[in-house]
């Protein structure tokens, strides 16, 4: 097998003062693994932008590369100017730029309506100061009108000046070699990293799926279910399933595996002492 590539981990602004015990034995956990960073989610119209960046701040503190999410929807133009500057000040130099989910009952999308608008606003504001990862959908945007316009609007994010993408979750691996074909005809040569997410239960893996579109293939959906509350045994199972998936990512030579982790640590480590051995 190829060489194991390097990885990433995505978090969430932790709530209470538990999950920020929590959240920094993970990252010191997931440490051992040389990540190239951790990033940090920025909650549906940034309302966790506080915690985001204080988040952030904690992970460079323990010597890590920390990267805070920026998301525009209900945002100012002078929100996500004063949020730049204030990255600029504590030397933050990596974001991942989203459109971001409407926050329930949002009536207004702010001064942006789409992730390249925000892309376009950074480099506009920063010039190439930030390296910025976009968001990609390998089995389309919920919210697409059609596989092509999903696949333009992929196009104009790269073009407003995104230096990568991370993509959703997906179990159906040709879909994401699928989109590496469709980007290489379309000659987008940027790295589209696999985004990965460990299987903890199914109950909370089809509400992520029907939110964001990633489909869980009918032959794994009835074998989680078959576990019933054996959720010990649908966690093993899952991580040989998972980590099947990153072998294969990784025989085809993706640049890097970013895994959303839901601030746990366990079954990631499982999953990559797997692909590792």
């Amino acid at each position: 097998m190829p060489n194991m590539p390097s990885v990433s981990f995505e978090f969430f602004p932790p709530r209470t003062e538990e999950g920020d015990i929590k959240l920094n034995k993970t990252i010191k956990i997931l440490s051992e693994f040389n990540p190239e960073f951790f990033s940090v989610t920025f909650g549906a119209g940034g309302s966790t932008k506080a915690k985001t960046l204080e988040t952030v701040l904690s992970i460079k503190s323990s010597n890590n590369n920390g990267v805070p999410h920026l998301s525009c929807i209900s945002a100012s133009k002078e929100e996500i100017r004063t949020l730049l500057n204030e990255y600029k000040t504590h030397d933050i130099k990596h974001l991942v730029a989203l459109r971001g989910d409407n926050p329930s009952g949002a009536i207004s999308h702010g001064d942006f309506k789409y992730a390249n608008e925000l892309i376009s606003f950074i480099r506009e504001e920063t010039g190439e100061y930030f390296y910025i990862d976009a968001g990609a959908y390998p089995e389309y945007h919920p919210e697409a009108d059609s596989a092509t316009d999903d696949f333009n609007n992929f196009k104009r994010k790269i073009e407003a000046g995104a230096n990568s993408a991370i993509t959703q979750f997906f179990f159906n691996v040709d879909a994401y070699f699928r989109f590496i074909e469709e980007c290489q005809k379309k000659s987008i040569s940027v790295p589209i990293v696999p985004g990965i997410m460990p299987i903890y239960n199914i109950k909370q893996l089809s509400r992520f799926s029907s939110n964001c579109g990633a489909e869980i293939p009918r032959w794994l959906r009835l074998k989680l279910e078959s576990y019933g509350d054996d959720i010990v045994s649908l966690r093993a199972f899952g991580v040989d399933v998972i980590s099947e998936l990153c072998e294969t990512l990784i025989q085809y030579g993706v640049p890097s595996i970013h895994f959303y982790t839901l601030n746990e640590s366990g079954i990631i480590t499982k999953i990559i002492n797997n692909i590792k051995s």
